[in-house]
């Protein structure tokens, strides 16, 4: 398919929260707060800038993609179903115990799913290793990792992006969700991790900073990404939890909790009327 531009980007987006919404309320339960805010990510990542083929799945030279925070897959979902690789009404099956689409993604049952995440801190080491094979096989395809800002106080993030720069994976691009808020409070409650950008700067990254609701800098982020040669980037997306759904945004009990039939019905009319996207 042709890359879509930013407003056709902005549809496909709050497409996608639609869909998250969609998922968490069938399933009566799931993560819709970090599943929202990185839904413009994750649609410029499918519907544009990765190198892809839904009728194909595990094509060799396909770029790569890793969602090691992996309680999101709500929104890797919608993303997966509405490129092709799996039919939308699917979706509602999400977490059902006789349905393929699990809480966490599972790269040997759902198609277009390259690693199995769920948990926290190591999916960077297994971007890591796709991006050095493909540097040794002498492939052109790229690996894109999202990280958590609440995940990257697991130690074993710093020690896989110690490897990456040692490596010169200038074919790694990580993605940290900065929506600054996890499951029991703010990062600097629980335990700070800022500044991000200058802790990945001083591990040999280069570092971007966005909006991660821009579409126009995040297509400008993965364009700059692509040319810089000799070391792994990191763009840090300063995002908003629960984005797109005003009684979700910036409330850290939306974490992990499904909306009753009153809030369904709320936040898909917001969604549904253009929402905040």
């Amino acid at each position: 398919m042709e890359p879509l531009e930013k407003q056709e980007l902005e549809q496909k987006a709050r497409k996608v929260r639609e869909d998250i919404i969609e998922e968490i309320y069938s399933a009566k339960s799931g993560h819709p707060g970090g599943s929202l805010s990185i839904a413009d990510i994750l649609t410029v990542l499918y519907f544009r800038e990765m190198n892809i083929h839904p009728e194909n799945p595990d094509w060799e030279e396909r770029d790569r993609f890793v969602l090691s925070k992996g309680h999101c897959s709500p929104a890797l979902y919608s993303c997966l179903a509405n490129r092709g690789f799996f039919p939308v009404e699917d979706l509602k099956g999400f977490r059902n115990i006789n349905s393929y689409l699990q809480g966490h993604p599972d790269k040997n049952k759902v198609p277009g799913v390259d690693m199995t995440t769920g948990s926290l801190g190591q999916g960077l080491s297994a971007a890591n290793g796709m991006a050095i094979a493909g540097k040794v096989d002498k492939k052109d395809y790229r690996v894109y990792c999202v990280l958590g800002d609440g995940e990257i106080e697991e130690g074993q993030i710093w020690e896989a992006a110690m490897a990456a720069s040692q490596y010169q994976l200038d074919n790694l691009c990580v993605i940290v969700d900065n929506n600054n808020l996890q499951i029991d409070g703010t990062i600097e409650e629980v335990m700070s991790s800022y500044p991000i950008d200058e802790k990945f700067r001083s591990f040999g990254f280069q570092v971007i900073n966005i909006d991660g609701h821009d579409i126009e800098e995040i297509i400008k982020a993965f364009e700059v990404a692509k040319n810089v040669k000799g070391k792994p980037t990191c763009i840090i997306a300063k995002t908003t939890k629960g984005k797109g759904i005003t009684f979700m945004e910036n409330q850290a009990g939306w974490h992990g909790k499904a909306p009753n039939e009153e809030q369904y019905n709320q936040a898909m009319a917001e969604m549904r009327q253009g929402g905040q996207v």
